[in-house]
């Protein structure tokens, strides 16, 4: 018989920091993660992840649901759109973001933060790569 598993994300098995504005608080779930973006008032995802991630925009997919805060999303295609609290949302990789107003944008995501605020693969074999934020 399967057991019961609780995790909580007072005490995430892992803290991922942004250059600023925010972290990622992850739970390893099966083989699987599941993650708690929280991006405070004036992140933005080409200021304070890019140079983490040292691609040219967010390369993540991501599928998860808004708990509080706002959020712009730019494709790089031109698409543009809010989320906001109550919103279920999957965007492809290619994008930027940024939080809008003045309350921290907390998002659920159980597909895009496997790597996510982690130097991407090419830049991790970069010398120096061991001194960048995870």
């Amino acid at each position: 018989m399967a057991k019961m598993l609780i995790q909580r994300f007072s005490s995430p098995d892992e803290t991922r920091p942004f250059i600023d504005k925010g972290r990622l608080e992850v739970l390893r779930v099966g083989d699987g993660i599941v993650g708690r973006g929280i991006f405070e008032p004036g992140w933005r995802w080409s200021k304070h992840v890019k140079p983490i991630a040292q691609t040219a925009s967010c390369e993540a997919a991501h599928s998860g649901y808004v708990l509080s805060g706002r959020m712009r999303i730019l494709m790089d295609d031109g698409q543009e759109s809010e989320i906001a609290p109550g919103d279920y949302v999957t965007i492809p990789p290619g994008h930027d973001a940024w939080t809008v107003g003045n309350e921290p944008c907390v998002l659920l995501d159980v597909t895009g933060y496997a790597d996510y605020a982690r130097p991407s693969r090419d830049a991790a074999d970069r010398p120096g790569a061991e001194h960048r934020a995870h």
